[in-house]
């Protein structure tokens, strides 16, 4: 494990922020089992249960606030991090709707923050900063966007996120110019963008495995509001080895790298809400569903999916994963869960690094 991505996590003091979120919890726990020394900085969980308390792992866990600017710095200046993964926002596109300010003070002003507390602490040589696909301005397109494509957004939680975009972009110009590199500052700068993340440990509110999962476990039939709508699903571990390549590649001072970064499947990893029901009926019988297309429903986007091109080609990052696998994976972890109260957490990793290895994916190459 501690070869992975050239063996360059092991002994990095390594902070992330929205730690005890999904995405997150994952990261962290990947992290330490490379050998870093993490250091998490969150709000408490959100949800109960939650994945990184089933984790019971052993690292740094500061509670807090991202937009308490004296709190960052105090917990940057003790710690001080080698690399920092933002992933800490408000998530959720429909919560966006009913608390705008906190959305956009969150994922905007929350950014800002974290960015400065970086600014302000020399030992940070590279920060990993994680928006979403729904940054960019989507107009519905068949084919997937790019990175040199206008960020954008229709609700609130979306254009937050293109916000963040700009604000990092902005940034990356003024305080972390890749022309300054090694001589007026030391520290590279990046920005992921990533689709749909599915994978065990998930229980936000509001979101379409949770609803499933959690329906199932109390033997009730799940009602699906958007069923036609398309997404590009991934298990939760293919963004997080693509933020992972591009964190080893700005510690190891490669500035071409420190720029904007898509992580998606490929194209038949892009299915429909219903589809994706019908799986995960394949692994897990219980599961009923029922439509539910009230018209009281807010906007949210019908067809969305980024163009990965450029991570396939620069980092020679690509998913490791098809469909059937990652709704097996995931559906399998719930009901392990569910119905024998054990966490497949390790078995995933432990076979997703193998499957990579075989396919001869680079990240996963031993040195």
């Amino acid at each position: 494990m501690h070869s992975l991505f050239g063996g360059i996590y092991k002994d990095k003091t390594v902070l992330v922020t929205g730690h005890t979120g999904f995405k997150g919890s994952w990261l962290v726990y990947w992290l330490k089992e490379m050998g870093a020394k993490v250091v998490g900085y969150s709000l408490e969980a959100p949800t109960t249960p939650n994945h990184l308390s089933l984790l019971e792992l052993d690292i740094t866990s500061i509670i807090g606030d991202i937009r308490d600017q004296q709190k960052l710095d105090e917990t940057f200046a003790a710690y001080k991090p080698d690399i920092v993964f933002h992933l800490a926002a408000q998530p959720l596109v429909r919560l966006s709707y009913d608390e705008p300010v906190e959305t956009y003070e969150t994922n905007v002003m929350g950014t800002l923050k974290v960015l400065e507390a970086c600014r302000k602490t020399d030992s940070v040589k590279a920060i990993v900063n994680i928006t979403s696909d729904k940054a960019y301005e989507n107009k519905e397109w068949i084919w997937g966007y790019r990175e040199n494509d206008p960020m954008g957004g229709y609700d609130p939680y979306s254009s937050s996120k293109g916000c963040a975009e700009l604000l990092a972009s902005s940034y990356r110009n003024s305080y972390f110019n890749l022309n300054d590199y090694g001589n007026k500052h030391n520290t590279l700068l990046a920005s992921c963008r990533a689709g749909n993340v599915i994978g065990g440990g998930d229980w936000a509110q509001d979101r379409l495995i949770t609803d499933i999962m959690v329906a199932v476990s109390k033997g009730e039939k799940v009602k699906i509001r958007n069923p036609y709508a398309t997404r590009p699903w991934q298990h939760v571990l293919e963004p997080l080895s693509g933020y992972l390549h591009i964190g080893q590649k700005l510690l190891e001072g490669k500035k071409e790298f420190a720029e904007g970064w898509n992580f998606g499947p490929s194209d038949e990893g892009s299915i429909t809400v219903e589809e994706v029901v019908k799986y995960i009926q394949q692994y897990w019988d219980k599961i009923e569903y029922e439509l539910n297309q009230s018209e009281d429903h807010p906007h949210e986007a019908n067809l969305l999916k980024l163009d990965c091109s450029k991570a396939h080609i620069r980092l020679k990052w690509t998913d490791v994963w098809d469909s059937q696998k990652t709704f097996d994976k995931m559906t399998s972890w719930y009901k392990s869960y569910y119905e024998n109260g054990k966490i497949l957490t390790q078995e995933d990793l432990d076979c997703y690094i193998s499957d990579a290895k075989v396919k001869k994916i680079e990240w996963a190459e031993s040195k």
